[in-house]
């Protein structure tokens, strides 16, 4: 058998893969080291005559093949390759459980960028042990389902040693925190929660540890009929406080190298983190086992765990919970296991009675799931799987199986990539639910072996060593043969040349070392690089505390993402289900990232369909809707170059129009605007008939002109006639008033006495 397993083992070394796109995204490259550095696809060519005079120690790095172009010749050429070291198989000893997983230690000397393939195969074994704890809700509803409990213990023992050969059961239970408002704390109930006094009733408590593992189905029976129900107020239950000690008091509860099986028994939902606060307390679940007396200690003092923090401890523990619940809370245990891998629900009976049954289901469901997943997993490493199984060949961050029978054999590749040189890490691989992993060691082959004589060298002046077939400068020299001394030159000159856009030198991240930017290492221990050291691989977006999300890699401050995702961080897999309505995106107004649409031009809403501060261009679109409705206006004869974003229907009638737009002809068209896909497209509903203005009536305007004279000559007599009336009236007034003053004084004031006096000139009066 050992032979066979090392005969398996070489056969994966022999089918382990390199699969990546050769390129060579090479920044500022002084060395051999540098230029490996930098990418999966750079080689460098350590041919001494390779680079001309005054070129740049870069042009040797460059992918295999433009080197090849260039001359290089092929021995010259160093391009580290991916290594499977080391497979090891531990010899399975006397006593032990079958081994299902093969290989079981790997070493992998990687290049950085460089993904590399290997196979892991599972086969599910006869005869694996089961360890499965019983959890119980002992709150008083649950009081006929307890009756049934106290004698199923060797029945399911009986049930699970057929399947496997060899099974544990255990027992524990729980109610809920002995605080308000969860459970009545009068002192009297707190002793005796039952309502019936007469029924058997056990104090209020939270987390109760009954019996460790065991295979004696009769110590199960005895020592599970010394329960008794007990009760709380309200409806959830401490469910998670439970299973988290449950998970992890390993040694209390007494888990095995085995599959682990919990099974939660209740007819009630359960309290979460945050829910402590009702009963003031504040200090969150410290997911450590706080067990005295085998009662959970901490439940008055910690908050109820979180549902990640019990998938978290249940996965670390390969422990698979079972929830057997009633028919009434199935749809929200449903949603649970959904958040916890490796999880099933099934539906109890009124009284508990087909619980056997259930968890055999449940059991076969589970472990015919092989879900293969990583553990510390180191900074900076990660890791894909596909799958010869149905729906497997699609890389993801975990490997699934389904409907694996006993016997039955699955093959995982599994892709392991290093983002950048690392010290020595390990991390393991291996099915939930199960002990047994897989140890991958990983280095990164991050140095180039050139076999150089360490002595200095014509081609360096006889100033420097040959490394990789550049020089290596002793000190005081530099350049592409040493040929530079510093202080032979004016160092003004040479500074202005280590300074961009006369900027700082260097960007204060290098020193300028004979017109040449010496960069400084980075917090990190890389080397800022660049012509002026502006760039480094250290500080690009973060995305769930991972630099470029773990998809990506980090080129000169900007996440260059891996193939499938997108985003400034890489945080995104491409997608454009949610950007499209009808099969489009984002109604053809803006661009779907990260599965969201960004619009543009002002428009708004989940998929750009709406543009609050548009208008519609009625004005802009008049000669268009002239030319295509009427055939008149100023683009008449170029109407389908200058009008193809306008589609227009002809209407007898508008209910309501959008536009009125006066045409050519001083008429006025009534149109309605309704957009289209995209920008500036619309469709035009044009109102056949145009309100046009008629023509003046020249009889109407010479009679009215006629008429308006005429009056206004009447108008002006009449004001005459008046005018000569009022001056007649006042003057026969004046004229009534002075004969009534006649009659007064008996003169007439209009008479007056003669003044002429005749003299006869023949008279004389002296005779």
């Amino acid at each position: 058998m050992l032979q066979a397993v090392c005969l398996r083992g070489l056969l994966l070394l022999l089918v382990g893969r390199q699969v990546y796109t050769e390129q060579c995204l090479k920044a500022s490259v002084n060395t051999c080291g540098d230029c490996i550095k930098s990418g999966p696809g750079c080689a460098w060519c350590k041919d001494l005559n390779f680079t001309k005079t005054g070129e740049q120690e870069a042009a040797r790095c460059d992918t295999p093949a433009v080197l090849k172009e260039k001359g290089c010749p092929p021995t010259d050429i160093i391009n580290p390759k991916n290594d499977f070291i080391k497979i090891s198989n531990k010899p399975l000893k006397a006593g032990e459980n079958p081994v299902q997983i093969q290989p079981q230690e790997i070493q992998l000397d990687l290049r950085p960028g460089m993904p590399y393939t290997f196979q892991l195969h599972f086969k599910r074994a006869q005869g694996y042990p089961v360890d499965l704890y019983y959890l119980m809700d002992l709150s008083y509803s649950m009081k006929d389902d307890l009756e049934n409990v106290k004698n199923l213990g060797n029945d399911l023992l009986k049930e699970l040693n057929k399947i496997t050969g060899s099974a544990r059961i255990g027992f524990g239970s729980f109610v809920d925190k002995t605080l308000l408002p969860y459970t009545d704390t009068n002192e009297a109930k707190l002793k005796r929660p039952c309502s019936d006094k007469n029924e058997p009733c056990q104090p209020a408590f939270g987390f109760q540890h009954v019996l460790p593992l065991t295979k004696d189905g009769d110590k199960f029976k005895s020592m599970v009929a010394e329960q008794h129900i007990s009760g709380n107020l309200d409806p959830p239950e401490g469910s998670l406080d439970a299973i988290m000690q449950a998970a992890v008091c390993v040694n209390e509860i007494g888990w095995g190298n085995s599959t682990r099986l919990l099974v939660l028994a209740t007819d009630d939902g359960f309290h979460m983190a945050g829910d402590g606060k009702l009963a003031a307390i504040l200090e969150p679940n410290r997911e450590t086992c706080q067990l005295v007396d085998r009662k959970y200690s901490k439940s008055t003092l910690w908050d109820y765990p979180s549902v990640g923090q019990v998938a978290r401890k249940l996965e670390e523990q390969n422990i698979q919970p079972i929830f057997a619940v009633t028919k009434k809370m199935e749809t929200v245990y449903t949603e649970l296991s959904k958040l916890i891998p490796k999880s099933a629900v099934g539906v109890l009976s009124e009284d508990s009675g087909n619980v056997v049954n259930l968890i055999v289901d449940a059991y076969n469901s589970l472990s015919s799931e092989v879900i293969m997943a990583h553990e510390a997993l180191p900074e900076f490493i990660s890791v894909k799987y596909t799958s010869n199984c149905k729906d497997g060949e699609k890389p993801s961050d975990r490997g699934k199986c389904d409907n694996v029978n006993i016997g039955t054999e699955v093959v995982f590749d599994v892709t392991v990539t290093v983002d950048r040189c690392i010290n020595s890490q390990s991390f393991l691989i291996g099915p939930l639910g199960f002990n047994e992993k897989l140890k991958v060691n990983v280095r990164t082959r991050c140095d180039c072996e050139c076999d150089d004589i360490n002595q200095p060298h014509p081609h360096c002046k006889e100033k420097g060593k040959v490394v990789c077939g550049s020089c290596r400068c002793d000190p005081g020299f530099l350049g592409q043969h040493c040929e530079c001394q510093v202080g032979q030159k004016d160092v003004a000159s040479l500074k202005a040349q280590c300074q961009k856009d006369n900027g700082t030198e260097c960007e204060g991240k290098g020193d300028c070392v004979c017109g040449r930017c010496q960069c400084h290492l980075t917090e990190g221990g890389n080397n800022f690089y660049g012509e002026f050291c502006e760039c480094d691989d250290e500080h690009c977006e973060k995305y769930a505390n991972k630099q470029c999300a773990g998809h990506g890699k980090c080129k000169c401050g900007r996440c260059e993402c891996n193939e499938g995702y997108e985003g400034a961080a890489c945080q995104c897999a491409k997608s454009d289900e949610d950007c499209k309505i009808d099969g489009i995106v984002c109604h053809e107004r803006g661009k779907c990232v990260c599965n969201q649409c960004e619009c543009q031009r002002g428009y708004k809403g989940p998929s750009c369909k709406v543009c609050p501060t548009c208008q519609r261009p009625c004005q802009e679109s008049g000669s268009c809707v002239e030319c295509l409705a009427f055939g008149t206006g100023p683009f008449e004869k170029s109407c389908i170059e200058n009008c193809k974003h306008l589609r227009h229907v002809m209407v007898e009638k508008l209910i309501k129009h959008d536009c009125r737009v006066k045409d050519k002809e001083g008429c006025w068209m009534l149109f309605t605007m309704t957009e289209e896909l995209g920008f500036d497209k619309y469709i035009v509903n044009v109102l056949k008939d145009r309100e046009c203005p008629e023509g003046p009536n020249i009889a109407a305007i010479v009679g009215g002109s006629l008429a308006a004279v005429a009056l206004i000559g009447l108008l002006i007599l009449l004001i005459i006639k008046g005018v000569l009336y009022a001056s007649d009236l006042r003057e026969w007034k004046r004229f009534e008033k002075d004969r009534k003053h006649e009659k007064t004084s008996g003169t007439n004031p209009l008479f007056q006495n003669a003044t002429t006096t005749v003299q006869n000139p023949t008279f004389s009066g002296d005779s």
